[in-house]
Parts: C-alpha cells; structure tokens; sequence
C-alpha cells in the first residue's frame, strides 16, 4: 500500500471504525511519521468547538455558506476532532497538510491570493475604523464591519478555492479536505495573522490606511502667515527670546595680530 495514501484502496471499513479506533489510528500514523524524521504541526480541538477566535469563527461560518460544502463538511470536523489532522501548514495562497484515514493522505488546498485592487476596496469599507493592528487581529471591529469586509472580498469565494487530496474518494470535498479546511480555522486561534497571510496581503496595510484617513493632510502652499505665533503652531513655548534677539548674528570680531620681539640690545664691550 502507498505510504501516503496516492493510488491506494478504498475507504469502505472506515466508516465502520469507532471513535476510539479512528483516533488510535492517527496516533500510530503521527508516531510513525515522526520516526521516520518527519516534523509535524498538527491540529487538535478540546471539545466540539472547532474555533472560538474571531478570525476563525468567521473562517467557519464562510466555509459553511457554501452549498456545495454542506454534505462533507460534518465529517471533516469529526475527523479533526479525532486528531486525524496530522500536519497543517499554511502559506500565502496555499495550505498542505497530512491526514489520517485508511492511510495518510496529503491534501492541498490552494485560495486565490487578494488583488490590490480589491485589498484596498477592503480598506476603503474599513473607513478608518481600524484602531490598531492588535485589535484587528483580536477581531475588536466595529459592528456590522465585518460583514462589510466580506461583502468586499476579505474571504476567498468559491470559484478562488481549489482542493485536491491524493484519497480515491471521488467527491469534490472528501472528509480530509473537509477536516483540513475546518483546521485552517482552528488554526487562526493559535495565530490570526495566518488568515491575512494565506490570503496574501500586509495586515498592517489596513491599519496604516486607516491612521492615513485620520491625520489631516496640509494643504498644498499653505505657508505661515505673518504674525503667526510659531510657539502655537508646533505646541511649544519660545521662552525668553524676543523679536529682537532673533536676527543675524554679529560676524565675531577679528583677533589682533600678536606684536613682533624686539631684537635683545647688543652688551657694550669692557673699556
């Protein structure tokens, strides 16, 4: 049987395996694996929670307002709640992973990065309503921002997403991509910055065009009018110093040349 699942046989008793069964499963695979020198990042959930961050608990609402998605999704997060999800990396615009089934799978999960264009159609929605970048990452967005982000293209729509998993099932979405997809959300509570960084684009860019739309900009040749109190204009106070003491400066005056020795007086000779 192929090690990691390409060209092997069906998954027809894995369904029949208890939850017990289906979890020591993957543990053997994952102490297999790391014998054999692999470095692992897996996936594993407490509860029936599968994510309690903003950023991905959005992630799993917009996976689940997919038609297509709703048949296999269950089983993907009963899977990632057996820590069947050995391996999950994630890049800008891709996603690789190991999963557990009747063998260990390798599945990809490629998004669409974000065009320019659209981030900063995003940024426009924002309307400067990004504080810090610490409070967009944490999810501290005004109300109803959110679903103006989504309305602008922050998450990837369906036609951006393209998955492939080296299982035979023959399904669109299979359980190890289902379980995968559900991980990336998972995933995002450990480390929300992940979420901009598979969809290619700076974080902080959101937030420098909000503090951008904040600060009022000069005007172009607007120069200081006369009389205008300089100590008002830039908040300081120009103390003991009068209009007076402010010109040009007296050129230092020049130093006397040193007089020369006179030559010592010749001694008269003795009579």
């Amino acid at each position: 049987m192929a090690r990691y699942g390409w060209g092997s046989g069906y998954d027809f008793y894995d369904q029949q395996l208890s939850v017990a069964q289906r979890a020591a499963r993957a543990d053997r695979a994952r102490k297999r694996l790391e014998r054999e020198g692999r470095s692992l990042t897996g996936v594993s959930i407490a509860g029936r929670i599968v994510a309690r961050s903003f950023w991905g608990k959005a992630w799993c609402r917009h996976l689940e307002s997919y038609s297509d998605f709703a048949n296999r999704l269950p089983r993907g997060r009963s899977y990632l709640r057996h820590g069947c999800v050995l391996d999950l990396g994630i890049d800008a615009g891709q996603v690789s992973a190991l999963v557990s089934g009747s063998d260990v799978y390798k599945v990809k999960v490629k998004i669409a990065e974000l065009p320019v264009a659209r981030w900063r159609q995003v940024s426009e929605q924002a309307g400067g309503r990004v504080d810090s970048l610490i409070a967009l990452l944490q999810g501290k967005l005004p109300e109803g921002l959110l679903e103006r982000l989504i309305k602008a293209g922050l998450f990837p729509a369906r036609k951006e997403i393209k998955l492939a998993c080296s299982c035979p099932d023959a399904a669109r979405l299979c359980k190890h991509l289902a379980a995968v997809l559900y991980g990336i959300g998972a995933r995002f509570d450990a480390a929300p910055e992940l979420f901009f960084v598979l969809r290619g684009v700076d974080s902080g860019m959101l937030v420098a065009d909000a503090c951008a739309a904040a600060v009022p900009q000069p005007v172009a040749g607007e120069q200081l009018a006369d009389g205008e109190d300089l100590g008002a204009l830039f908040g300081i106070e120009l103390a003991g110093v009068d209009d007076a003491q402010i010109g040009e400066a007296k050129p230092a005056k020049k130093a006397k040349p040193a007089k020369k020795a006179r030559p010592a007086k010749k001694a008269k000779p003795a009579k």
